[in-house]
Formats: structure tokens, C-alpha cells, sequence
């Protein structure tokens, strides 16, 4: 059973048993979670508390774009409400309906706070900074924590996922590495039976991935012996800004992927051939898939 990282002095403390480190990410990349989610349990809760019922065909495409399709893919919830909210402020159809989109200017208060973007650290800096949109925020919040915790259930990872994780737990140290609760990410992994194969769960109350990654591997591992494996752009930044590698899961093209890594992914990684244009072709790939401008804007 993986050791449940509940302290980021736990993850530092983590001593290599293997030469080699992965960082996996989660929802998206193991498990099929992203498109259930954030169309059944993001979106609607974020129509409901932030009250875009008059543009809700536009605020679904918005979330969507944020969320699944674009380079913002995997960004953490609170940001990723603010990139939404702002894409709708920005739609002229959104304009000439009058609606009016919330500014939400105490939530990036928040972010901007350096406080862990959690409930938790929602509720710390609330602490200091009492505010009825605050509570309104963390209320969305455990709304779509209830959602999700109510709604996804079943979802086994994508195939050659096990075997992957069968052959890493041989060759490497393996963590979970992922911006989701831990709760949730405890419960998706222990009951599909793969909790065993990682040596920690980081989730975000221990801070973002470039700090799990620097908390897990920093001083501990040769240049190149450390591999980032993601389905997002979020996963490539905090692999670059430890100078880890990165092993791209292709949003919509995941059973290949996989497929792919189990097959020659790894090997090239523990063999030392992964640097430089093998990890190059893999990345310029996946960049294509994720697009800046949303189709909307692309149309004009």
C-alpha cells in the first residue's frame, strides 16, 4: 500500500530505493476522470454558484475549453475558474445577452495569497481575510467535491496502465503527483488496486506539482533520472522546472500512450535514451493537441 503523503516534510523524507524517479499524474493521465468531471460535476456547480444560468450553453463551452481542451488542461480548480470566468467576460455573444459575469475579486485574493490553493487553504486565509465571497467560493467548492465524490465511481485506469506501473515498481521510485484532493486520489487508486505500486499520494494540500517534485527529488537522483508522466501542459511546466523529463499522455489518444511507454517509453528512460529527440517529438505531439484560442475565437 502507498505511503499516504500527509505532510510535505513526508515527501521530503522519502529515501530512494531505485537510481530512477516517476512522478505520475492522475485524473486525466491514469484514469479516464477528466471528461466525467468537469462536464457532470464542475460545470453545473459552477453555472449554479456563480450564477451564469442566462449563459450557461457559453459557460459550459468556456469550462470545457479550460478545462479539458486547451494548454490550461489539469490547472487547478480555483485558476481554472478564473481563466473561465474571464474567456466569458471576453465572448461578445456573452455581451449583447448583458449578462454579467462575476469578477470574483476576493478569489484572486486568494490565489495570489501563496496559501495552498485547497479548501484548506481556503479556509486559512479566510481566517484572516473574512468575506462573504470566500464563502460563497468555498461552498462551490465542497459542492463539486460532493458531486464528484457522488457521481464518479468505475473508472478503471486506461489499459496497459497496471502493467506500466508493474514494471516501474521493478525499476524506480513511483509517486502520485496531482493537483486533485488526496481524499479523492486515495479513493480512485485503492480501489482499483493500484495504490501499491507508488511509494506516496501527493495531493493538493501539499502544494503544487513543481513542489511535490522538488520536495521528492530535489539532491536525490542524477540528471535524467527523473520522469514526469502527464496529460497536461501544467505537467511538462513543473517537469522543466525540475529539470525532470516528461513522458506525455495524449489528451484523446491515452490507450496509445500507454501503450506506448509500456513498450518503449520506459525502457528508453531507464536505458538513458530518452533526452533530446525521442522526448522532443514526444512533446511537439502532444503541444498540437492543446490550443491557446478557443474555437470560437479561431472562427472569428
Amino acid at each position: 500500500m502507498a505511503t499516504v503523503a500527509i505532510s510535505a516534510q513526508g515527501l521530503s523524507g522519502l529515501v530512494p530505493q531505485y537510481e530512477f524517479f516517476v512522478g505520475i499524474d492522475s485524473d486525466g493521465c491514469v484514469f479516464d476522470s477528466m471528461e466525467i468531471k468537469h462536464k457532470e460535476c464542475f460545470c453545473p456547480q459552477i453555472i449554479k454558484y456563480w450564477d451564469l444560468q442566462s449563459i450557461s450553453k457559453y459557460a459550459r463551452e468556456a469550462v470545457e475549453f479550460i478545462n479539458l481542451y486547451s494548454k490550461w488542461r489539469g490547472t487547478n480548480r480555483w485558476p481554472a475558474l478564473i481563466s473561465t470566468l474571464d474567456l466569458l467576460r471576453e465572448r461578445p455573444e456573452v455581451t449583447k445577452r448583458g449578462s454579467q459575469v462575476p469578477q470574483a475579486l476576493r478569489v484572486r485574493e486568494f490565489i495570489a495569497s501563496g496559501k495552498a490553493l485547497s479548501n484548506d487553504g481556503l479556509k486559512a486565509y479566510m481566517a484572516d481575510h473574512p468575506d462573504a465571497e470566500l464563502d460563497h467560493a468555498l461552498q462551490w467548492s465542497q459542492a463539486v467535491n460532493d458531486a464528484v465524490a457522488d457521481i464518479v465511481h468505475n473508472l478503471p485506469p486506461f489499459p496497459y496502465v497496471r502493467e506500466s506501473l508493474e514494471l516501474l515498481q521493478k525499476k524506480a521510485d513511483a509517486v502520485v503527483v496531482s493537483a486533485t484532493p488526496t481524499e479523492a486520489l486515495i479513493k480512485e487508486w485503492r480501489e482499483n488496486k493500484i495504490d501499491n505500486y507508488v511509494r506516496a499520494i501527493a495531493g493538493q494540500e501539499l502544494g503544487t506539482k513543481k513542489q511535490h517534485l522538488k520536495i521528492t527529488t530535489a539532491g536525490k537522483y542524477a540528471p535524467n533520472h527523473v520522469l514526469m508522466i502527464g496529460d497536461a501542459i501544467g505537467d511538462l511546466d513543473a517537469a522543466r522546472a525540475n529539470n525532470a523529463l516528461f513522458f506525455p499522455i495524449n489528451p484523446g489518444h491515452e490507450e496509445e500512450s500507454w501503450e506506448r511507454f509500456h513498450k518503449e517509453g520506459l525502457r528508453k528512460f531507464l536505458a538513458g535514451e530518452f533526452a533530446g529527440a525521442y522526448e522532443t517529438a514526444l512533446i511537439a505531439e502532444f503541444d498540437k493537441l492543446l490550443p491557446s484560442n478557443p474555437p470560437w475565437k479561431r472562427q472569428a
